[in-house]
């Protein structure tokens, strides 16, 4: 059973990302701030649920949340600062697009909101310094498998998720050899196999090794 906060304040918003592990695409990132009240049965960590199911929650957590945002990072930024620097960026313009503001923040896995070497300034929205202030005023916890133990995090996870995939398949309309409607970009087989026979496109992460054998792509 899911809990419905981890501090004591009653502003806590959960942050998660979606997309981490993909070859194509953004990594999404959402943050949610949910009400103490909010009940549901269906949510869980999105990876947990089906399709169908997440796209039922999507509405039911917006209409429900005392604020949520969502942030998309596209490949040319997650080739410039590295995945793990873009999910933890895209985490943070999220925090900063919300309103309210949290008094407490809760993030999905184990990698701090703020790294030890301070906030990256490059990449995606460039922080004001009233914006990186507000990020380091406010106390944060990453939780392992946070997801499946915290309400706000499992709707992050879901809206982070939902909102990616309904990405995926607008650019699988432009590139539909790669069937991205189906694999949202992750390194399938079908995947790969289209990568070999078609090349690269502009939503290719370029850091990424793309194909198995790969050592540099010829461009």
């Amino acid at each position: 059973m899911l809990l419905s906060r981890f501090s004591d304040f009653i502003l806590e918003c959960g942050t998660d990302e979606a997309g981490r592990g993909c070859l194509a695409g953004p990594v999404t990132a959402a943050a949610v701030i949910l009400p103490d009240e909010f009940k549901s049965e269906l949510l869980n960590d999105s990876k947990q649920l089906s399709e169908k199911t997440r796209e039922k929650l999507k509405p039911i957590i917006e209409a429900n949340s005392i604020s949520f945002s969502v942030t998309h990072l596209e490949p040319k930024i997650i080739d410039e600062i590295n995945i793990l620097n873009a999910s933890i960026k895209a985490m943070q313009e999220c925090i900063t697009k919300l309103n309210p503001l949290p008094n407490y923040i809760i993030v999905d896995g184990n990698s701090p909101l703020i790294p030890k070497g301070g906030i990256k300034n490059k990449g995606g929205i460039v922080f004001t310094d009233s914006e990186i202030e507000l990020l380091l005023s406010i106390p944060n916890t990453s939780i392992i498998k946070g997801d499946s133990k915290y309400m706000s995090i499992a709707a992050a996870s879901v809206l982070a998720k939902t909102y990616r995939d309904e990405y995926m398949n607008r650019i699988h309309e432009e590139f539909p050899m790669y069937n991205w409607k189906q694999n949202k970009g992750y390194p399938t087989i079908e995947h790969r196999e289209a990568i070999r026979k078609y090349g690269i496109t502009k939503y290719h992460r370029m850091s990424f090794r793309l194909l198995p054998e790969q050592l540099k792509l010829d461009l």
